[in-house]
C-alpha cells in the first residue's frame, strides 16, 4: 500500500474513532474499548474490501458483514455514518430513546446492517448461513464476521466453524478482534481460547495472523483470504483494546463505560492526531 493511501486510511479510521467516542459520551453509556481496538479493520473493511453501495444497501450482489460482538455497535455505527450510509451528526443520538442507533445493532431500522447481533456467539452462526446461502444460489459475494476474543469462549462459535469448514465456505472470512481484554479482565483470567490461531486451523480454517493497527498487513490479509480456496479463513488480529485514546488504552475498565465530560475532551484531543 502507498503511503498517500495508508494516511488516508488513517485519517479515517481516525473520524471513526472520534465518531466512536463522541456516540458513547453523548449517550453515558456504551462500549468504547472494544470499539476502538476494531476500528482500523472496520475502516479498511468498509472503504476498501467490501463489495458495498452505501446508495444501495440491499443491493443482493453486495458483500456481507456480521458483528457477531454486538456490543461494539458505536464503531459499526460510525464506519456506516462516515461511508455514507447515514448522517454522521446522528451518531450523538446513539442509545437515546427513539433513535434509530441503539446499544446494538438492527437490521430492520438501519441501512448497512446485514444481521441484527448482541447475543455473543451467535453472529458467527448467521455469517456461515449466509455464505452457505452464496454458494447454493451460485453468487460471488463474500461474507465478513468480526468475533471478540472473549466472545470466541462460547462454544457456538466453534460448532459454526466446523460446519463451514466442513462446507469449504471459502468466502466465508472471520476475524478476530483479538486486543486480551474482556469486561472482568485479561482473556487468560476469564477462559483462556488461546491459542487461537492453532484452534481455527485445528477447525479447518486457513489462519493468518496479524497486528490489526497495521494497514499494510490488514490488506496483504484480506487478499490472501480472498485467494484461499476451499478453506474458510480465520484473521487473527492482535490489536490494543482504547486504541488511540491515551487513558483508555489497555484497560479493560473501558470495556463499557461512557467518558465524562472532562474524559471526553482529552480523548478528542487524543484524537486530533493521526500518528
Amino acid at each position: 500500500m502507498n503511503e498517500e493511501k495508508k494516511k488516508e486510511l488513517m485519517q479515517k479510521a481516525n473520524e471513526v474513532r472520534r465518531g466512536i467516542v463522541t456516540g458513547v459520551h453523548s449517550a453515558k453509556s456504551g462500549h468504547p474499548g472494544g470499539s476502538l481496538s476494531a476500528a482500523d479493520i472496520l475502516t479498511y473493511l468498509y472503504f476498501e474490501e467490501m463489495n458495498i453501495d452505501p446508495a444501495d444497501p440491499k443491493a443482493a450482489d453486495r458483500d456481507r458483514f456480521v458483528l457477531s460482538k454486538g456490543h461494539i455497535a458505536p464503531a459499526l455505527y460510525s464506519v456506516l455514518a462516515n461511508r455514507g450510509y447515514f448522517p454522521v451528526e446522528d451518531l450523538k443520538t446513539l442509545r437515546h430513546t427513539g433513535s434509530y442507533l441503539q446499544g446494538h445493532p438492527d437490521m430492520k431500522h438501519i441501512p448497512g446492517v446485514d444481521m441484527s447481533s448482541g447475543s455473543l456467539g451467535q453472529g458467527l452462526s448467521a455469517a456461515v448461513g449466509m455464505a452457505l446461502a452464496g454458494k447454493l444460489d451460485g453468487k460471488s459475494y463474500k461474507v465478513f464476521a468480526m468475533c471478540g476474543d472473549g466472545e470466541i469462549e462460547e462454544g457456538q462459535i466453534w460448532e459454526a466453524s466446523m460446519f463451514a469448514a466442513a462446507r469449504k465456505l471459502d468466502n466465508l472470512t472471520v476475524i478476530v478482534d483479538n486486543n486480551n481484554l474482556q469486561i472482568d479482565g485479561t482473556i487468560e483470567e476469564v477462559c483462556s481460547p488461546y491459542p487461537i490461531a492453532d484452534k481455527f486451523e485445528a477447525f479447518g480454517f486457513h489462519v493468518i495472523c496479524i497486528d490489526g493497527h497495521d494497514f499494510d498487513a490488514i490488506e496483504n490479509a484480506f487478499r490472501e483470504a480472498a485467494e484461499t480456496v476451499g478453506q474458510p479463513t480465520a484473521i487473527v488480529a492482535k490489536t490494543v483494546k482504547g486504541k488511540g485514546v491515551s487513558f483508555m488504552e489497555n484497560q479493560c475498565g473501558w470495556h463499557g463505560k461512557a467518558p465524562n465530560d472532562e474524559e471526553y475532551a482529552q480523548a478528542m484531543k487524543d484524537l486530533e492526531v493521526t500518528e
